[in-house]
């Protein structure tokens, strides 16, 4: 069962305590020569069972190092007087840098932001084999810059979205399960497209393209059944026992539109639903967030276009 994302925010001058709580989330790291003169630490981090998106700055002479063997990381250090390094070189202070194994160490002298996606290393695996169709896939990072810096902005873009989704749904409960799964799914294809790893080299090799129309079949019945749940593409392709992108060309084929096309027609329908039978006090934005939608502008333009009416007026309507 899934829980709501769980906040963490404080303040500290404590080295200790730095240092405990960066290893709490880094369970590999080390964070020494720390100068507790001078130390000064504000963190933010928001986490599910299988992401922890993480942001803090820290004012001290610091040496640190992490070698995240349970965890794919990925991480952003942004300081004037700092380098970070893995055993082969120094790495390009203007792009993120990812590992999942290998030794990373980092230094600064006066300040540094970092920010930080760190997954559970068996759940994204896990993903990325139903996304790729390698049931064999080990997880990798081969390099562990990203592969551009166009690449790197991306994942800072990203980082923002995910950082506020997540926070945004921290204690909503139950209703946060669908949009917590989805963000969680952007967070591991944004890391996962970001740098070089066997999971780019299972993407480059052929995808199943058969005719699947039984496939399509039991993937839309799945849907149909389970769209209220925090399911994603990934689930509805395992359900109908082919690959994620597999499945994809085969909805492409027979339909003209992806599974996620119409995961999101499912979800927008029982969105409807419920408008259609709030209560007194229900608002857009719970219902919104309860199929999914974390965004309240954006579900309403994809609800205008999709039924021709606005939702708000529907649930005026209802709980006048």
């Amino acid at each position: 069962m899934r829980h709501s994302p769980q906040i963490l925010k404080f303040r500290s001058t404590d080295a200790d305590e730095v240092a405990e709580t960066w290893r709490t989330f880094a369970p590999s790291s080390e964070l020494s020569q720390v100068d507790e003169t001078r130390c000064e630490l504000d963190w933010a981090s928001v986490s599910t069972p299988a992401l922890s998106v993480i942001r803090y700055e820290l004012a001290a002479g610091v040496r640190s190092s992490i070698e995240p063997d349970d965890q794919l990381f990925s991480c952003r250090v942004a300081t004037a007087d700092g380098s970070c390094e893995s055993d082969r070189r120094e790495l390009r202070p203007d792009v993120p840098w990812a590992s999942a194994g290998q030794p990373i160490r980092a230094r600064w002298e006066d300040r540094a932001t970092v920010r930080a996606l760190a997954f559970e290393r068996t759940h994204a695996e896990r993903l990325a084999r139903q996304i790729s169709g390698d049931d064999t896939l080990r997880l990798e990072v081969k390099d562990p810059e990203a592969t551009s810096v166009e690449a790197g902005r991306q994942w800072d873009l990203a980082f923002r979205y995910l950082a506020s989704g997540l926070m945004s749904l921290g204690g909503a409960g139950a209703g946060a399960e669908l949009a917590t799964a989805g963000l969680e799914r952007h967070a591991l294809w944004t890391v996962l497209t970001t740098f070089p790893s066997t999971f780019a080299d299972a993407l480059q090799r052929s995808a199943q393209t058969g005719s699947a129309p039984k496939t399509v079949r039991m993937a839309l019945s799945y849907i149909d059944a389970h769209a209220h749940l925090p399911i994603t593409v990934d689930d509805v392709a395992v359900a109908a026992r082919i690959s994620t992108r597999g499945l994809q060309y085969a909805f492409k084929r027979a339909l003209g539109f992806s599974p996620r096309d119409y995961l999101r027609r499912a979800r927008l329908a029982g969105a409807r639903g419920d408008l259609l039978r709030a209560l007194p006090g229900e608002t857009l934005a719970g219902i919104a967030q309860r199929w999914g939608f974390t965004n309240v502008s954006r579900f309403t333009v994809a609800y205008r276009t999709e039924f021709d009416e606005h939702p708000a007026e529907v649930l005026l309507q209802r709980t006048r």
